[in-house]
């Protein structure tokens, strides 16, 4: 499919000049005029994208990203790369990250290169795509299973094309420390990237914000402010108005979302994210974070990637379940967890999986683990 069409429809609604665009998870595309957008009476905003979230905590939402958003977004990201180029494409156009790579591609007056995801993100299609990029400046954006596939017994050719990126994007969820050391020790200029499809994605690169981005931690949690923080979700102002808020700062108003994620700040003032305040377990009256938990559980020798869920428990109330990709046995997990973690905190059903179950985006899909969790714990 080519994106030529798409690549000009998002050209006229960055400059103003045509309807907002919001991509369909098939690559097709459909034009939303201003009047349909529900902004207030009078409003000057430019909308130039509606973006699906994942959904992955819950019913998708229609994000609306203005041109100015999307606009501080693409400047932040350059000024943090050191500078513009050719992206390669490697995850859904649907998607912000997607559609981030067609967005900064415009800015910069670059032709993106995308790969084949028909059959599924592999690294032959990826490294295949990567030899197309022809400027001397090159970027993507992936998600850790991605970089985990790339890097599980690369070819020399792989690992070629990925050292030959300026900066490969990295976020979407938790990373295994062990993976990134091996990617950087393998010569691979990995950026981690921290944000949302209300905040035009990424706006916080390896733990400190772009610039013109404001980062606070509010009760625990992180709040997220600046030009790059969308205008709303289309058709749903009771929700807008839960997210979203303004506040003045320097005499300027300042727009903020609350992402609803628990945070903190290391020493060096870089933001390290605990997980979502929803997805607290409470077992046996004592709250675990799942962040806390697969942060303990990438430190077992043999484990690729973790994700981590709350299963009911007559006994506990919750029970702390995990899905892996490893190669060590459960025996050896389990005894590697209770050296990094407090007892309550080790998995009391563990699901053993070549590859963790994906939503089109490449994130974990949270409703296939669960399923699978409690089909294990079950037949216990």
């Amino acid at each position: 499919m080519t994106i030529e069409p798409l690549l000009k429809a998002l050209s006229d609604a960055l400059h103003g000049e045509g309807p907002a665009v919001q991509i369909a998870p098939d690559g097709s595309f459909e034009l939303i005029p201003h009047d349909e957008l529900g902004l207030p009476e009078g409003s000057e905003t430019e909308i130039a994208a509606v973006v699906l979230t994942s959904g992955s905590t819950g019913t998708p939402k229609r994000t609306m990203l203005s041109v100015e958003a999307l606009a501080a977004s693409s400047v932040g990201t350059a000024m943090a790369l050191r500078g513009e180029g050719q992206w390669l494409l490697a995850l859904p156009l649907n998607y912000v990250a997607g559609l981030q790579v067609l967005v900064r591609s415009l800015f910069a007056g670059t032709r993106p290169w995308s790969m084949d995801l028909s059959a599924g993100f592999t690294p032959e299609a990826f490294t295949e795509a990567a030899l197309e990029l022809t400027d001397k400046m090159r970027f993507t954006s992936l998600v850790p299973t991605q970089l985990s596939r790339l890097l599980t017994n690369p070819t020399a050719e792989t690992l070629s094309v990925l050292r030959r990126f300026n900066a490969i994007l990295l976020g979407g969820g938790p990373i295994n420390p062990t993976l990134l050391e091996a990617a950087r020790g393998a010569g691979l200029q990995i950026v981690t990237t921290y944000g949302m499809s209300e905040t035009c994605g990424g706006c916080v690169y390896d733990g400190v914000p772009l610039d013109g981005v404001q980062l606070t931690i509010r009760d625990g949690m992180v709040v997220l402010g600046g030009e790059v923080v969308a205008s709303g979700y289309l058709g749903n102002a009771e929700l807008s108005a839960a997210s979203f808020f303004e506040e003045e700062h320097d005499g300027e108003t300042v727009r903020f979302y609350a992402t609803g994620d628990l945070g903190e700040l290391d020493s060096e003032g870089r933001l390290r994210v605990l997980g979502r305040a929803d997805d607290v377990i409470i077992t046996g009256g004592l709250k675990v974070s799942p962040a806390a938990v697969i942060d303990g559980l990438h430190k077992v020798q043999g484990v690729r990637e973790a994700f981590v869920v709350p299963l009911p428990s007559a006994e506990w109330g919750q029970q702390v379940a995990a899905m892996v990709v490893a190669s060590c046995s459960l025996p050896e997990l389990l005894a590697g967890a209770g050296t990094v973690l407090e007892p309550h905190l080790v998995p009391k059903t563990v699901v053993f999986a070549s590859e963790l179950p994906l939503l089109p985006n490449g994130k974990p899909d949270r409703a296939a683990i669960l399923t699978a969790l409690a089909g294990a714990a079950h037949a216990v």
